[in-house]
């Protein structure tokens, strides 16, 4: 058995590379032997990993209960990186702590902070452990600390990948609540458009219609611009590449709500909007799509609705 100390049962290293051995034997070696002792230890390395994420106000977000927990598997996966040299568990592992995480508001200076402390935590249990003898000290810390960045590193940019896939889910799941395809009745639908259009909600707003118009086999769509501001040349010219794009799949476009400055826009660019179907409010467009699909709107006079 070996305590901090080094005293028990177990070779000792040498100071030097031993005789017949390669320098990546050797580092493999060290590398064993150091990983041997932090398993040893790790219960109380661990505790004092997790004392100190708790001090450092690291992990807020979970419980005592929950840092401890992850405490150990993070350590495990440590050392099991350390001892082989492969990552590709570890990358596993980061992705998988990263999605139970992150929604819990975790922030990324959280995560690159407590892998170094634990760095810092395995780092003072070797010195204790080598420190006697200085030049067995140089031979641990020179295995050591490379792998010991290179895991902090690969924990860190996991981490952040995961963030950022997140982030663009989120965001996607956004754009398209702001740009919803409503089937209002058979082969009719409705794409109201509200807020400011940059180039790349516009070409999503292409990508949803035309989606649209193929599930519900749609013949006509009324597209609202009553709630856009203001669009610049580019957009507008996805705009109308998107009317062209619908009619192609088959869809005529009603567009509606057209604001004197975006028409302005569209006549600069060169738009003949006497070939785009305008009407003036979302309501009128809604009418003359009905008559297009071969709908009659009939009044019903006040004494049969009574009835």
């Amino acid at each position: 058995m070996v305590d901090e100390k080094g005293k028990g049962r177990g070779r000792q290293l040498s100071a030097d590379i031993p005789n017949g051995q390669t320098h990546d034997e050797s580092h493999a070696e060290v590398l064993r032997e150091l990983v041997a002792h932090l398993r040893q230890n790790r219960t109380q390395l661990r505790e004092v990993w997790a004392s100190r994420i708790m001090s450092a106000r690291f992990l807020t977000a979970m419980t005592n209960e929950e840092i401890m927990a992850e405490a150990s598997s993070v350590y495990d996966n440590y050392l099991g990186a350390l001892e082989t040299g492969s990552i590709e568990a570890l990358e596993a592992y980061a992705r998988d702590l990263s999605e139970r995480i992150i929604p819990r508001g975790v922030e990324t200076h959280e995560v690159v902070g407590i892998v170094l402390l634990l760095r810092d935590v395995l780092a003072r249990s070797l010195f204790s452990k080598y420190g006697q003898n200085q030049q067995v000290l140089t031979r641990v810390l020179d295995a050591y600390e490379p792998a010991a960045n290179r895991i902090a590193t690969t924990v860190a940019v996991g981490f952040v990948q995961e963030r950022e896939r997140i982030i663009r889910q989120q965001q996607e799941a956004i754009r398209e609540l702001s740009t919803p395809v409503l089937a209002v009745r058979e082969r009719l639908l409705i794409l109201p458009i509200i807020g400011i259009l940059d180039p790349q909600r516009a070409r999503q707003l292409t990508e949803q219609l035309l989606r649209g118009i193929r599930i519900n086999r749609a013949r006509v769509v009324v597209m609202d611009l009553t709630g856009v501001p203001a669009v610049d040349a580019a957009v507008a010219n996805h705009l109308v590449q998107t009317v062209e794009a619908a009619r192609l799949v088959g869809a005529d476009v009603i567009v509606t709500g057209l604001a004197p400055e975006l028409a302005q826009t569209l006549v600069t660019i060169g738009v003949d909007l006497g070939k785009m179907a305008t009407v003036g409010d979302l309501q009128g467009g809604i009418e003359e799509a009905e008559k297009l699909l071969g709908y009659k709107v009939v009044l019903v006079p006040r004494t049969e609705r009574a009835e």
